[in-house]
């Protein structure tokens, strides 16, 4: 029998067919893979857009925080808490608020806490300063350069305005306060205080206002504000990531539902095709 009295124009190849041609094509999944699938996707939609939620949520929290801050800096000074109020005290309501205290301050047990500022490298100078209420706080009159440090005049001050300002324990990244050898990568007042062996030291430490100081005088009111705000890059992110979970699983139904169409259409051709060879055979 010819090419061409089976129908087919001279020259061109055989479509493949029969079990091997059929073994190649893709077959609908099954219905527990489809389940686990379906699962994936609505965790991953909710989880990602529930995270990208949470983050709108912080963004307004954080963006209240500033305002109270805010609020709080450019208040009128009252008075310094005494110790009835000291257990009371905490971040989220007192950090910079500001702040005025009388007394005077203990010459020759300055502490002087490591620092890099827009100045460059050098040091806090903290102070000792004894309260008209009886009890002490530190202040932290600013900053001196490295090569100031040796000579630090003492201040005469009766009078401080400043930021109150919580503690800072422990020390910095990879450095831990050194108490002993006198060596402060922080402004953790609890230590500072017991090493300086000060009675009734208030748990809070207070950034002293810059003020004309003599020369070689410890700069202040150099205090950095500045509460990183990335919530809502970080919630476009997770919707973002949201939105391609769903899309991906929009793509995931519609293939699925194109290999069910082919294949009814497969088992509709079968019975056609069959009848259609048993023709050509017989001619």
């Amino acid at each position: 029998m010819t090419a061409a009295r089976a129908g087919r124009p001279a020259g061109r190849p055989a479509r493949a067919a029969g079990p091997a041609a059929e073994g190649l094509a893709r077959r609908p999944r099954s219905l527990r893979t489809l389940l686990a699938l379906a699962l994936v996707a609505a965790f991953a939609v909710i989880g990602l857009t529930s995270l990208g939620v949470w983050q709108i949520e912080r963004r307004a929290w954080k963006l209240d925080l500033i305002a109270r801050v805010d609020r709080r800096v450019h208040a009128a000074p009252a008075p310094a808490p005494g110790p009835a109020a000291w257990p009371a005290l905490n971040a989220g309501d007192d950090a910079y608020r500001r702040v005025a205290v009388g007394g005077r301050f203990l010459a020759g047990r300055d502490a002087l806490v490591q620092a890099v500022t827009e100045r460059g490298a050098g040091y806090w100078v903290l102070t000792p300063f004894q309260a008209d209420g009886g009890f002490v706080v530190l202040i932290d009159r600013g900053f001196v350069p490295a090569d100031a440090a040796k000579h630090i005049p003492a201040s005469q001050a009766t009078t401080v305005t400043g930021l109150l300002r919580m503690t800072e324990p422990g020390g910095a990244f990879l450095r831990h306060n050194d108490p002993a050898g006198g060596r402060w990568y922080s402004r953790d007042v609890a230590a500072i205080a017991g090493a300086a062996g000060l009675p009734q030291a208030a748990p809070y430490f207070i950034d002293a206002d810059a003020t004309a100081a003599d020369p070689g005088a410890p700069i202040g009111g150099l205090t950095v504000i500045a509460f990183p705000n990335n919530h809502l890059v970080y919630a476009l992110t997770w919707f973002g990531l949201a939105l391609m979970a769903a899309g991906w699983s929009v793509f995931l139904a519609r293939d699925e539902w194109r290999l069910r169409r082919n294949a009814v259409s497969e088992q509709n051709a079968g019975p056609r095709r069959h009848a259609f060879q048993e023709t050509h055979v017989d001619s």
